[in-house]
C-alpha cells in the first residue's frame, strides 16, 4: 500500500513536471512570437500585427510618429480626418481619394477593431468620448504619470507626442515596459 503510493506521488510529479515544461515552452514561443512545437503561432500580448498603408505614413510620418490606427477609436480618426484643414495648426490639403483612403485605413484598424490589451483600456479609459489628441487619453496619462514633465522637453524627445523616442517599437505596437528607451 506504500508502495503504492509512493509511485503515484512519483507519476504525479512527473506529469506536473511535464506539464510545467510545455507551458515555459509555450510560454517563451509566445514571448518571442515564435511558433512552439505544436506549430501554432503565439503572438506576444498586446502584439500589432496590422498592415502598413504606405499612403498614411507618406502623409504623415513626415511630421511626426507614425501613430497606430488602434491609439484611437474611429470616431476620432474620423474627427481628425475630417477637419484636415485644421491638423493642430496645419492644412494637411489632402486630396479627397487620398483622405478617404486613409480615414478607411485608420477606422479598419481603430482601437475598437483590433484585439490588443492596450486598445481595450484605452477605449475603456475613455468611454463615449472622442479625443482628437492620444496624449490627452487618460490610459496613456496614467501610463506616463510618473515620468517628469522635463523629460519631454528633453531635445531628444521633444514632447509628449514624440512617442517613437522612448518607444523605439512603437510604431509595430510594442510599448512594453521593459523595452522603454529614456534617451538623453
Amino acid at each position: 500500500m506504500r508502495m503504492k503510493k509512493i509511485i503515484i506521488s512519483i507519476a504525479a510529479g512527473c506529469f506536473f513536471l511535464s506539464g510545467m515544461i510545455t507551458v515555459s515552452k509555450v510560454y517563451a514561443a509566445d514571448e518571442r512570437g515564435e511558433r512552439h512545437e505544436r506549430g501554432e503561432r503565439y503572438e506576444r500580448e498586446g502584439a500589432y500585427n496590422v498592415p502598413g498603408s504606405p499612403l498614411y505614413k507618406q502623409e504623415c510620418s513626415s511630421c511626426h510618429f507614425l501613430y497606430l490606427p488602434g491609439l484611437l477609436p474611429s470616431r476620432s480618426w474620423q474627427e481628425i480626418i475630417k477637419n484636415n484643414d485644421k491638423h493642430f495648426g496645419e492644412n494637411l490639403s489632402l486630396e479627397d481619394k487620398d483622405r478617404e483612403e486613409i480615414l478607411s485605413y485608420l477606422t479598419k484598424y481603430s482601437a475598437e477593431n483590433v484585439n490588443t490589451e492596450w486598445s481595450k483600456r484605452i477605449l475603456k479609459s475613455i468611454g463615449s468620448g472622442t479625443p482628437a489628441r492620444i496624449t490627452e487619453i487618460p490610459y496613456i496619462t496614467l501610463r506616463h504619470r510618473n515620468i517628469r514633465t522635463e523629460l519631454f522637453k528633453r531635445p531628444s524627445v521633444g514632447s509628449f507626442s514624440n512617442c517613437g523616442a522612448c518607444h523605439p517599437g512603437g510604431a509595430n505596437g510594442d510599448f512594453e515596459e521593459d523595452r522603454v528607451r529614456i534617451p538623453k
